[in-house]
């Protein structure tokens, strides 16, 4: 069942007119509220999923209508198969058929070393950030593969430098998670490619959002600029303009690649 909050729909059926839908999973606050508004400013029709904070999507939801965009809030935790099997049932109901999945619905479960991690806070990050990723491409592919009947489409995983850098002393654990997500991104895109589905992934650096407080450190990104050549942490909206071009014809070429959004660290 989704949780609505607006739309400013023109007609009932937004295939008529040609409506691109997009679901961005995680979409009410960061990087994914970031993704959502300028993905509604580009026309599509968005779908702003969120786990628990209804107010938070509804203020995003809110935004893109007053702004003349269609836009929904959809509660779906997309660790449960169920959920992410309803929540892709209930886009294609009310807003139309899928055009685009924005894959950013992630947590890090917290700093720790991996000798004090529990077992409670893998399972937890692995559901989320994995688990959760994998369900979602599989309802997206069989909503947008040609082999199921679909028009093509494209799906973005957000990801982190820290597949790469390994988040020692802090997040290993977080880091793993975002690891699995690029082997997802690149096997996925060439199983994919020739059904007319696009498969790429921001690899995301110190981006000045909610996450690094939810982790137990506000001023994190901020602490740790000078590690970042450019010299500072970036921007939500940085990361939305990368996001944008990969779903862009633009980037039409390009799939299977995991684009590093990270001032150079």
């Amino acid at each position: 069942m989704s949780n609505f909050a607006g739309s400013n729909l023109k007609n009932d059926s937004p295939d008529d007119t040609g409506q691109r839908v997009v679901i961005v999973t995680g979409g009410s606050r960061g990087i994914g509220a970031a993704v959502a508004r300028a993905a509604a400013r580009q026309g599509y029709a968005v779908a702003v999923n969120f786990a628990s904070d209804a107010v938070a999507a509804q203020s995003v939801v809110q935004a893109i209508v007053s702004s003349g965009g269609v836009a929904k809030a959809y509660r779906a935790d997309i660790s449960k198969e169920e959920d992410v099997v309803n929540l892709f049932r209930d886009v294609e109901q009310e807003l139309g058929s899928l055009s685009v999945l924005i894959n950013n619905g992630g947590v890090t479960a917290g700093f720790s070393r991996v000798d004090e991690v529990s077992a409670s806070a893998l399972s937890h990050v692995f559901a989320v950030n994995v688990i959760g990723a994998f369900l979602c491409c599989r309802e997206a592919v069989r909503k947008m593969s040609r082999k199921h009947g679909g028009r093509g489409g494209s799906i973005v995983n957000i990801s982190s430098r820290a597949a790469q850098l390994g988040g020692s002393g802090e997040w290993v654990h977080y880091a793993a998670t975002k690891g699995a997500l690029d082997t997802l991104t690149v096997g996925l895109a060439r199983e994919v490619a020739s059904e007319g589905v696009r498969v790429n992934a921001i690899a995301a650096g110190l981006i000045d959002t909610e996450l690094h407080a939810a982790a137990g450190s506000p001023d994190r990104a901020s602490q740790l600029a000078s590690s970042i050549p450019l010299g500072r942490p970036g921007s939500p909206d940085e990361v939305a303009e990368a996001v944008l071009w990969l779903i862009s014809p633009q980037a039409a070429y390009v799939t299977g690649a995991i684009v590093p959004v990270a001032g150079g660290r």
